[in-house]
């Protein structure tokens, strides 16, 4: 199979670039400029939000993979129009493009809470790309992954940079709510393998798997995980929601401060499945890697 991964070179992208190609599919990478690509895979300059720069790259694929996406976790650059821009108009660009190509199945990576009205700019944005996924003529699969984790994601480094952001230089770190917002780490190379298992089998047509790893944690365990990691002592303190959204809505207007009032008001909901979907691909969440044994301190 001829797969065009969409944001290849970034972090899922790298990884789900080399197991394709260790599966014996053509793999080409898409980035917005150059970038170096995995050994076997070869790459293509295309930004989604230009449709005309895309339709060379997606030409005389089989597939395409649509991994393309902003952070939840910080304020775009350019505002909040940016998760519109790119996750709603560049999806409907790719679907577009693959449509028009002759392409047969196409991938998309949303977010769990994914909902069209949804509370933040970013769930919004990727509820409505999942709306143009499924109202296309492809042979769609949606997954709705929580917090990924391993070597080249941000998870990690998030906890270490919201205490710099509220408590710089001090033993202290007040987290918003005391950090009670629960996640579903999982880990890059337990969800690669069910990207990969979704393009090769028709079972997965049409269907919206929500997956997570095999424990729950809140952000406060995340934090602490982190820093015995490290070795460093940490003292979690409560910063109560009402003070986080104010220093966050008013520091969002600050040229440079990376978070903004969607990121206070995606604090306020967990991010976690329902139901993990990870048996529809015959994986046991006993077997899956745990942001401990990631850590080393397991």
């Amino acid at each position: 199979m001829k797969v065009l991964v969409a944001g290849g070179t970034g972090f899922i992208g790298s990884y789900l670039c080399r197991a394709l190609v260790e599966d014996d599919h053509e793999v080409t990478a898409m980035s917005r400029s150059p970038a170096e690509t995995p050994e076997g895979v070869d790459s293509a300059v295309g930004d989604v939000t230009a449709y005309d720069s895309i339709t060379p790259a997606v030409e005389g694929h089989d597939a395409v993979v649509n991994l393309v996406a902003l952070s939840p976790l910080f304020e775009p650059k350019g505002g909040n129009v940016m998760h519109d821009r790119i996750h709603r108009a560049g999806t409907e660009n790719l679907v577009r493009a693959a449509e028009e190509a002759g392409a047969d199945r196409f991938l998309q990576m949303s977010a769990l809470g994914a909902d069209p009205d949804g509370d933040t700019a970013y769930i919004r944005s990727k509820g409505q790309a999942e709306e143009i996924v499924r109202g296309s003529d492809l042979e769609w699969t949606t997954f709705r992954p929580s917090v990924v984790f391993g070597e080249g994601g941000e998870f990690v480094s998030f906890t270490k940079r919201l205490k710099g952001m509220f408590a710089p230089g001090v033993p202290l770190y007040p987290l918003p709510g005391g950090g009670r917002t629960r996640f579903q780490p999982i880990h890059v190379e337990d969800l690669v393998p069910m990207l990969v298992a979704a393009l090769e089998s028709d079972e997965h047509v049409g269907e919206v798997y929500e997956v997570g790893g095999p424990e729950t944690l809140t952000l406060r365990e995340v934090t602490n995980l982190v820093y015995e990691a490290e070795r460093k002592g940490v003292r979690i303190v409560p910063l109560p929601m009402p003070l986080a959204r104010i220093g966050l809505t008013v520091l969002g207007a600050v040229p440079g401060f990376p978070m903004g009032g969607d990121q206070y008001r995606s604090l306020k909901f967990d991010n976690t499945t329902a139901d993990n979907d990870v048996g529809a691909f015959g994986v046991d969440e006993s077997e899956m890697t745990t942001l401990g044994a990631y850590l080393g301190v397991e």
